[in-house]
């Protein structure tokens, strides 16, 4: 999620690269969860994320809607995030509807890249670079007592081919920022309809969970560009 915020404002003072060590660590969370109850609509999630999901719960966008995901317009885009609340668990006052009775996530090992940072961020550059750093947000998680050791930041993130991951999402941050600037020269109408069509092939859309995720996002991207550029978009 973008933050528009001043980042010497909410950053330790520097970059880091994924191979660097951060001091983050808090064995693994343990006796806290603090901000999986305090997420409102800040998870939103990529089509990793969802394929990660699809894996992890067996469920498909559709059958998670409404339940566990929701969708909102961000900077023009219809994206998914998690839910704050789990309306199929009403006893439940707060927090990710992945949460668990022991106050665990249930997804762990298919959680979203959100969740998987923090309290680390991306900061990314912009023009003419178009890359992103890695940062650690200070004063953001709130467990207390509990003193911080170095991980390094790859085994923090525990996400396999991390180089291919980060170019994928690199990638989606600009493609999403140049299609949004796009939609701004259109009709109202034009622009959600085209929003819609882009979250119906990222999201809607099944992926097949035992099949590389790279490959079949490749497929997606391809798609999308050629039907936006046949509409008058220009993508570098």
């Amino acid at each position: 999620m973008l933050r528009d915020v001043d980042i010497k404002d909410i950053w330790d003072g520097r970059f880091y690269g994924a191979e660097e060590k951060v001091r983050v660590g808090c064995n693994a969370c343990e006796g806290c969860s603090d901000c999986c109850r305090t997420t409102g609509d800040s998870i939103i999630l990529d089509p990793y994320d969802l394929y990660q999901l699809n894996k992890g719960t067996g469920l498909t966008f559709t059958e998670m809607i409404e339940k566990q995901i929701e969708i909102r317009s961000v900077d023009g885009m219809i994206l998914p995030n998690i839910m704050e609340h789990d309306e199929a668990r009403p006893e439940r006052e707060d927090g990710c509807p992945f949460l668990n009775e022991k106050g665990r996530c249930s997804i762990y090992l298919h959680r979203p890249g959100f969740c998987r940072l923090f309290p680390v961020g991306r900061y990314y550059t912009g023009e003419p670079e178009r890359m992103f750093r890695y940062f650690v947000q200070k004063d953001e998680c709130t467990k207390k007592n509990s003193p911080r050791y170095k991980v390094r930041l790859k085994d923090w993130l525990g996400i396999p081919e991390l180089k291919k991951y980060e170019a994928y999402i690199n990638r989606w941050h600009y493609f999403l920022k140049d299609v949004s600037a796009g939609l701004n020269l259109m009709s109202e109408s034009a622009r959600e309809q085209i929003a819609r069509y882009i979250l119906q092939v990222f999201y809607v859309t099944p992926y097949h969970v035992q099949a590389d995720f790279y490959g079949q996002f490749e497929m997606r991207m391809n798609k999308v560009r050629a039907e936006l550029v046949a509409l008058g978009i220009r993508l570098p």
